[in-house]
């Protein structure tokens, strides 16, 4: 249930509101727009609040929410939410790209890479410190100093960070050395990794898990949300079906549906989403056309020999820069801004 009042209202009334809800053992969450303001009720409240409600001064109209994910949702929060980080703006007319390779290998690796990626014009370096992976003796990333060297990588070259965490105990860890934390597919329903960062304010890309419903992404995602972090991304990253030619198959329909269920921005992931160096390309600049807010691309200098063995869906830098000079010319056309360096094409 939401609560809807004019901006027009004084701050103590709208704390004399708030304070009214709360006493009916439920939990609030106030969004200030531009044309109103909305206080969200989070619990299960008493039926007869909502006529309550209704007859107090300065409430414009109470809305019960139907979706099990409030805070989520478009009826919560009709406007887009717009994520800044460091002058970086995410979920608005800006596309924003994050590269680079699935994992940190060495601190060479990761500065030659943060130089291409920001030569490229993409925004942010992403690069895995702990890395989730099917079997137990693979490459597993080389932890906190792998943070380490990525974070030093992206001071040096002005471009913001993304890693992924794991596990509750490495939240403020990564939170400490990364701009933006990821949460894996498998880790989408990892309740409490979620709720650990709910208690953060570092923004975070939530991955749709490879079997998930939109309900269910959404709901992963009012985890962090019901936890106080308002800063969530959601990542549309592929799902598994009977095809097996691709690693996964990109949902792109994920994009405009969840934009029309949810204001939090959508990010898309075409590596992960085909595992087919050949097929990012095209599903990257199909993403942009169905609406994406940003892209997160897989790009590495010796694909070859990465340690994850993710080099088959992983660009090489050449092909990086010419898809964010293709992206500069699309972008306008899907009515956004992507304005990239133009040494890109000599990397």
């Amino acid at each position: 249930m939401i609560v809807v009042t004019s901006t027009n209202i004084r701050e103590e009334r709208l704390q004399e509101l708030v304070g009214y809800i709360e006493k009916h053992e439920v939990a609030t969450h106030v969004v200030k727009g531009e044309d109103r303001i909305v206080i969200g009720i989070i619990g299960k409240a008493d039926p007869k609040l909502a006529e309550q409600l209704r007859q107090m001064k300065d409430v414009i109209e109470v809305i019960k929410i139907s979706k099990s994910y409030k805070l989520a949702s478009r009826e919560f929060q009709p406007a887009n939410t717009v994520i800044s980080i460091k002058g970086v703006e995410i979920g608005g007319d800006q596309l924003v790209v994050m590269g680079g390779p699935c994992a940190v290998e060495s601190a060479e690796q990761i500065d030659d890479i943060a130089r291409l990626v920001k030569a490229a014009g993409a925004q942010v370096l992403r690069g895995g410190a702990f890395k989730p992976r099917t079997g137990p003796y693979s490459f597993q990333g080389v932890g906190v100093e792998g943070l380490q060297m990525m974070a030093e990588a992206g001071k040096k070259h002005n471009i913001l960070t993304i890693t992924e965490v794991m596990t509750p105990e490495y939240v403020d860890v990564c939170a400490e050395y990364a701009d933006i934390l990821q949460v894996g597919t498998r880790n989408m329903q990892n309740f409490d990794l979620l709720r650990k960062l709910g208690t953060i304010q570092t923004p975070v890309l939530l991955k749709r898990g490879f079997s998930a419903t939109y309900d269910e992404f959404l709901n992963a995602a009012e985890y962090i949300l019901a936890g106080g972090n308002p800063n969530v991304m959601l990542c549309e990253r592929g799902i598994r079906t009977f095809e097996t030619y691709t690693r996964n198959t990109l949902d792109l329909a994920a994009i405009p549906v969840l934009q029309s269920l949810s204001h939090l921005p959508v990010i898309s992931d075409p590596s992960h989403g085909t595992g087919r160096r050949e097929l990012v390309e095209p599903m990257a600049k199909a993403s942009v056309a169905a609406g994406a807010n940003g892209l997160i691309i897989e790009m590495h200098t010796d694909p070859d020999n990465s340690m994850t063995g993710d080099g088959v869906q992983s660009l090489f830098p050449d092909q990086f820069a010419k898809l964010m000079h293709d992206l500069e010319q699309l972008s306008p056309l899907c009515g956004k801004k992507f304005d990239t360096p133009k040494e890109a094409l000599s990397v």
